[in-house]
């Protein structure tokens, strides 16, 4: 292997560690709130962890269950009574909602002020005009790997792959915050792999499997592999699966100069800067000197 592992599950750990230090010296612990809606096997996984990981930053942790039956009226009901409720400071709806849920309608629910995932308008308006706000953990996790291999990100030419408003777009403007040249590309970019190949930091989030092939890479590359997909594991017996990113990593790990995993690579930094975005809207909120996180 020539690429260097960017180990996420480390940088996520140092950042969690952080996070715990200045929870330690606030008057009193954030409290996050999770709601999670049906019975997502994964969306249960990652709610585990997050909780998890909440409390051991220090935070107090609540957790919302609504059945998978629950209505449109219910979810947006509890959103709003979490919004307005004094002692939370962080509100995080797990998405996917199931299906017939209207999910724009339950985000515009949600207090701004405590939108921990950067998923709000108003989120995504002032990411837009470049003001101070809670960003979404994703893409914010994406770049401070980046800045793990490259400090100053200045003029450096990164290629999203993805225009999602979940991940494609704001990591865009989040890279562009750092002086980066950025490229979006998408299902309708012509000759992607030449595009791709002219990155110096490549960030593929489709959700498409092994899709980023080694000639897709200059040598040397930076390489932060959003997708996370299930696919069959044929060399484990039958019906098992296994996680593989948006990149081949067995190959292209002999042309990139750096290369996060999957797992371990971007997805822990997404919980870790939830916790970060917990505390600095409980600071916001509460009139505390923001920490330096």
């Amino acid at each position: 292997m020539t690429a260097a592992l960017i180990d996420g599950k480390a940088i996520a750990a140092d950042l969690r560690a952080a996070v715990a230090a200045a929870v330690s010296r606030l008057p009193r612990a954030p409290t996050l709130a999770v709601v999670l809606v049906g019975e997502n096997p994964a969306s249960q996984v990652y709610v585990r962890s997050k909780v998890k990981q909440t409390a051991e930053a220090g935070m107090v942790s609540k957790e919302f269950r609504l059945p998978l039956g629950a209505s449109q009226s219910e979810v947006e009901g509890l959103v709003q009574a979490l919004s307005a409720d004094p002692e939370i400071d962080g509100v995080l709806v797990q998405l996917p909602l199931p299906q017939g849920l209207d999910e724009a309608a339950v985000l515009a629910g949600l207090d701004p002020a405590k939108d921990v995932d950067g998923l709000t308008e108003i989120a995504a308006g002032r990411l837009v005009l470049g003001k101070p706000g809670l960003r979404p953990c994703t893409p914010e996790g994406c770049v401070i790997l980046a800045k793990t291999v490259h400090e100053d990100l200045t003029g450096a030419h990164v290629v999203v792959i993805g225009r999602s408003i979940l991940v494609g777009k704001p990591a865009s403007l989040l890279f562009l915050e750092q002086n980066a040249t950025v490229s979006m590309a998408h299902s309708k970019t012509k000759n992607l792999p030449a595009l791709c190949r002219s990155a110096d930091i490549l960030v593929p989030a489709v959700g498409r499997p092994l899709m980023v092939k080694a000639d897709w890479v200059r040598p040397g590359a930076t390489v932060i592999d959003v997708g996370i997909n299930r696919v069959p594991a044929s060399d484990q017996g039958e019906g098992k699966t296994r996680l593989v990113g948006d990149v081949d990593f067995d190959a292209v790990k002999d042309v990139a100069g750096a290369l996060t995993p999957v797992p371990g690579g971007v997805g822990p930094m997404t919980i870790a800067c939830l916790l970060r975005n917990t505390v600095i809207a409980a600071c916001r909120r509460r009139g505390w000197p923001l920490p330096s996180l």
